[in-house]
């Protein structure tokens, strides 16, 4: 029976946790025996699971991040005991998601796979991998990855820290990352593909596989219930925002300004907010915190008429396919992958921060006539089915090991 070992930073709960689930039970089915690596947030799983360190290790990770940049460089002890199970379980291939996140050292964790003849697929969900500190640089534009990174513009920013150790990082990663022999990159959109082929990952192959999302989960509800529990009048025009966290990056200031431009027969709901955020909220925002029943997430989906994401920095947003999965039209701002989710007639793209022209749009998807339900709802099944995309990834596994 070949054996899959899948590593990230959380198991079963958030996007990347559930695309590696959902990828471990598939594998499962198809005859692998599946085990999943993780630093936090335990949850059931249908994989065998392991998890690395001890919440002190998260918080030792987190001062190392906080005083000295050293993200990704602590959890010493954590990682060399992951690394002797590693060699116990003997996978026949490792799937890495994200190794940021307080919880592993990639120097360990890389010179075992350099060592080893484990063939390596690395999903990148975000850019982490190729920069000398952020996840993400749309929202300063900053392009110095490219060649070096210094002088970090976003080291108070995700993984925040006092001081900046950009370069250094930069460096240290490069020459880790950089060294195995067997290595695939997959993207969830182009052009995370495309900003690949800029930095120092260009050496290995890399393929776009779209995240996929549970089509029988996220589809069209009853939504009664919902506008009973939220006491939502007949006849209102429902926008709604979800995001695991709120801040300006994600477009938690531009839906405060569009709020103040709000009909009295128009609501924005938006989901994820934290108890401070919800106290500090307009009065015309129904804001929720987050919810862990994706079943009710479904539902609020099919409750809008439209989903708004106003990311500033995003690479392939599974929130788009949700609600076109739930049968709501889509608008995004132009940021990373997010457009490339969309078509004409299941969405729109508005540049950054323009809320005259998002506000022109919300105005033609209210006045139409159209019904996008279906056609949003075809293109989450023609396009974005987790099963299909899970099965691309069997299918890279069985190219890689010939197993």
């Amino acid at each position: 029976m070949p054996k899959l070992l899948q590593i990230n930073s959380v198991i079963n709960s958030g996007s990347t946790g559930r695309i590696a689930e959902n990828i471990g039970g598939l594998a499962a089915e198809h005859g692998w025996q599946s085990y999943i690596a993780y630093g936090r947030d335990d949850r059931p799983s249908v994989s065998n699971k392991i998890k690395i360190g001890t919440k002190w290790d998260l918080i030792y990770h987190g001062m190392q991040t906080r005083l000295f940049d050293n993200h990704g460089f602590a959890s010493k002890k954590a990682t060399k005991t992951l690394v002797d199970q590693i060699r116990k379980i003997q996978p026949d291939i490792i799937h890495l998601h994200n190794i940021h996140g307080y919880y592993i050292n990639v120097e360990i964790l890389f010179t075992f796979l350099a060592s080893s003849a484990i063939p390596v697929v690395w999903t990148l969900h975000d850019c982490w991998a190729f920069t000398g500190h952020c996840s993400h640089y749309m929202a300063v534009n900053c392009n110095k990855w490219q060649t070096q990174c210094f002088n970090c513009p976003l080291h108070s920013a995700y993984p925040k820290s006092y001081t900046d150790h950009s370069k250094k990082n930069y460096i240290k990663k490069k020459a880790l990352f950089t060294s195995l022999d067997s290595l695939t990159l997959v993207t969830p959109s182009q052009w995370l593909k495309d900003q690949v082929a800029e930095s120092f990952l260009n050496i290995y192959p890399a393929k776009v596989i779209n995240n996929g999302i549970d089509l029988n989960i996220f589809k069209k509800r009853d939504i009664q219930q919902l506008k009973t529990k939220y006491r939502i009048p007949a006849g209102v025009f429902i926008m709604l925002g979800v995001a695991s966290g709120w801040d300006d990056r994600k477009g938690l200031s531009d839906f405060i300004k569009l709020s103040h431009q709000l009909s009295k027969n128009e609501m924005l709901i938006m989901v994820g907010l934290t108890r401070t955020q919800l106290k500090e909220l307009p009065s015309n925002i129904v804001g929720l915190t987050r919810t862990d029943s994706i079943e009710e997430l479904s539902g609020l989906y099919s409750l809008a008429d439209v989903y708004l994401n106003l990311t500033y920095e995003d690479n392939f947003p599974t929130t788009n396919l949700e609600s076109l999965a739930c049968g709501t039209p889509v608008i995004t701002y132009n940021t990373g992958g997010s457009p490339e989710t969309l078509t004409e007639e299941t969405g729109y793209v508005v540049e950054k921060g323009n809320l005259g022209s998002l506000r022109n749009i919300i105005n033609i998807i209210k006045n139409s006539t159209d019904n996008r339900s279906a056609v949003c709802r075809n293109r989450a099944e023609t396009f974005y089915n987790k099963n299909e995309k899970n099965k691309e990834y069997l299918d890279l596994y069985q190219k890689l090991t010939g197993l």
